[in-house]
């Protein structure tokens, strides 16, 4: 009876973080540009039929493999095209990951363990936002953290010849997904990782457990297929995706993300918030194992690797360093089931000066604002900041009353609570800023006029949400960006000046425009013929009369 009862108790937990973690997928305006690119090629894809060439504005798009794509893209043909449906599979994914870790920890290191590993990695601050946005590294970090998993299942002393070799073709199998969802960095990074470890250890038997000849061979029937699909069909994808996208990218300073060493520093500090004190103090403490396979030290050496790889990069992302966060919940996650209440509250009572200090600073929002137009929205958005604040305040003082009475679980369970609370009500509430950071609306107001038989052009700009929205691509005028490598392969579909672009729209009995107000001015100087039919603080969009 207590076995079922506690079981009961379990997915009860899993059902109320269900809840919360899905319920505002479909509440927002899809955002610039992450949001609306992925949702785009993916929408490309399924429109087109064309699930081996992804192509975003009709133009090739060989930055990324394509198993995102094709979960979206899935997602649409079963569901439609949502924005709930656009942000399914990261959603799903960061999900996934959450169930992962905790089961991973309750089978290697019992259900307290369990609980805490779940509850940590559900409630800070990066992962949770992550999870919540439409771009290809919840995905990654899913796979990744499977190849974790695996690995830890494999190697871990307990571990029976056949759950060896079964776990380890799951990680095999895992790291292809990786790949595909990301590229190298799915088996160049836990390759690594197991390098190192087996070095500092001083472990070879692993060697003799990783299933090499059966994993390699399941690594390629699974990832070879696209690879050779999309070469034999686009001659120019193998030098573009390995030597530019991986090698170039991460030595030289493309795509203007070029940050110094540390960066990743803050980022992880913020992002591991409400655990920040806690995680200091598990890492200082993790590097005692007395087990054969040290299974602290292996999450130990793969979060700091993977955090140095991406500090030495020259592109920085502050999604980059997503990866590391399951290691650090399962690390955290142990610490916590050794030490005391008393000791729980003092790393957690810096949360309160932090609910504090936003709640002080909600009011200077509007700061922020770039004019008038802009005050508004961030007034609103404060309401939320305000909310989001106060309901992570009060679920750490629970939290601590909690743990004051001994009882670590539900201290453990509060504060995780007020950290999912807070990111959710702070991703949530970003709704009130959609008219900066989406075209939402602007589609709406372009609707009765879109039709595809009519030509679209995006006028030295490119929006990556307004093509989700209407459902269309447009003709590139004066603007290359990331799409550059595309409109070299099919240079017919672009025009390359605003010269070239006024003798086309002269020639067209009907057309429309969208571009932005300076561009707009300028055009109306030469007199070209436009009339406004929608316009935004973004855009101006016009149609020929």
């Amino acid at each position: 009876m207590n076995a079922t009862f506690a079981a009961k108790k379990w997915w009860w937990l899993v059902l109320a973080l269900a809840v919360i973690w899905f319920a505002n997928l479909q509440y927002r305006a899809l955002i610039k540009p992450d949001e609306g690119r992925y949702a785009e090629i993916a929408r490309e894809m399924a429109t087109s039929g064309d699930w081996v060439t992804p192509r975003l504005n009709n133009l090739k798009y060989f930055e990324k493999p394509p198993l995102q794509y094709w979960a979206t893209a899935t997602a649409y043909k079963v569901f439609g095209e949502y924005q709930w449906t656009a942000r399914l599979w990261a959603g799903l994914t960061g999900f996934l990951s959450i169930l992962l870790v905790g089961w991973t920890a309750y089978r290697l290191w019992g259900r307290e363990v369990a609980l805490y590993a779940a509850a940590i990695l559900a409630s800070n601050v990066l992962f949770v936002g992550l999870g919540h946005l439409n771009t290809l590294d919840m995905g990654l970090t899913f796979f990744m953290t499977l190849t974790l998993c695996g690995i830890l299942l494999a190697q871990h002393d307990a571990a029976t010849p056949l759950e060896r070799r079964r776990w380890m073709l799951i990680a095999w199998a895992a790291m292809a997904a990786a790949m595909l969802s990301k590229g190298l960095i799915g088996i160049v990074l836990p390759g690594a990782v197991w390098i190192a470890y087996s070095v500092i250890a001083r472990n070879g038997v692993m060697w003799m457990r990783m299933n090499l000849l059966k994993g390699l061979l399941l690594f390629a029937a699974l990832v070879l297929p696209w690879f050779v699909l999309v070469a034999r069909a686009n001659p120019e994808f193998l030098h573009f995706f390995f030597i530019y996208e991986h090698f170039e990218r991460f030595l030289e300073m493309k795509h203007f993300r070029y940050e110094p060493w540390w960066w990743f520093l803050p980022v992880l500090l913020i992002g591991i918030v409400p655990w920040l004190l806690l995680m200091v103090d598990a890492l200082i403490v993790s590097w005692k194992d007395s087990a054969q396979f040290k299974s602290q030290r292996f999450l130990l050496i793969w979060a700091v690797l993977i955090f140095v790889f991406f500090s030495r990069s020259n592109s920085k992302l502050a999604s980059y360093i997503l990866p590391i966060f399951p290691a650090l919940a399962m690390l955290m996650a142990l610490h916590l089931s050794r030490i005391t209440p008393r000791r729980i509250m003092l790393l957690c009572a810096p949360i309160l000066l932090a609910a504090l200090a936003i709640l002080f600073y909600v009011p200077h929002i509007t700061d922020w604002a770039l004019g008038d137009y802009e005050r508004v929205p961030y007034t609103q958005y404060g309401y939320w900041l305000t909310a989001s604040a106060a309901a992570w305040l009060m679920a750490t003082l629970v939290g601590g009353y909690c743990l004051h009475k001994n009882n670590k679980p539900a201290g453990v369970l509060a504060i995780a609570l007020g950290g999912l609370l807070l990111v959710q009500g702070v991703v949530t509430g970003h709704e009130s800023l959609a008219a900066t950071t989406s075209t939402r609306e602007l589609a709406a107001q372009i609707a009765p006029y879109n039709k595809l038989d009519i030509p679209f052009y995006s006028v030295a700009v490119y929006d990556q949400t307004l093509p989700f929205y209407l459902k269309r691509t447009f003709t590139l005028v004066a603007y290359q960006d990331e799409m550059a490598f595309g409109i070299q392969q099919e240079p017919h579909k672009w025009i390359a000046t605003l010269v070239d672009f006024s003798r086309v729209w002269a020639q067209q009995p009907q057309a429309l425009a969208v571009m932005p107000p300076a561009i707009y001015a300028q055009l109306q100087t030469q007199q070209l013929a436009m009339q406004v039919v929608a316009r935004d603080v973004q855009y101006v969009v016009v149609k020929k009369p």
